[in-house]
């Protein structure tokens, strides 16, 4: 499995990044897309929506199942990935680049800080 080393992780399998503004990037991992399956649509969230920590905000659907996605910290949606839209299957080719879900302005500083680091989420996956 592919653990970037300066992501941070969440134990429902959401991955963030931090970004040079502050905001953060989210996206599900290499072990969540693999578990998937072939990802066949995503529901995006709105921009503009907040979101509190570990709530819903988006769905992914594969060949296997629906599965949820929730929010690694709390905040607003600032961006969203729309070429999930057409190219869905984006999470499975490159889950930590072109796959990512949505950018989130944190309302909560030093949240970023409370995610698993990689060491800790190669622990959970196991």
């Amino acid at each position: 499995m592919n653990v970037p080393e300066e992501l941070r992780y969440t134990s429902d399998h959401e991955w963030a990044r931090l970004e040079e503004d502050g905001q953060i990037r989210i996206g599900i991992t290499d072990y969540a897309q693999d578990a998937l399956g072939d990802v066949v649509f995503v529901q995006l969230p709105e921009v503009g929506v907040a979101y509190e920590l570990n709530a819903a905000f988006s769905e992914v659907e594969s060949t296997k199942s629906v599965s949820e996605v929730y929010a690694p910290l709390a905040g607003t949606v600032a961006e969203v990935n729309a070429d999930l839209v057409d190219s869905p299957q984006r999470l499975n080719e490159d889950p930590y680049g072109e796959g990512w879900i949505c950018v989130i302005q944190p309302s909560e500083e030093g949240a970023y800080d409370g995610l698993l680091d990689a060491a800790a989420y190669v622990a959970l996956i196991g």
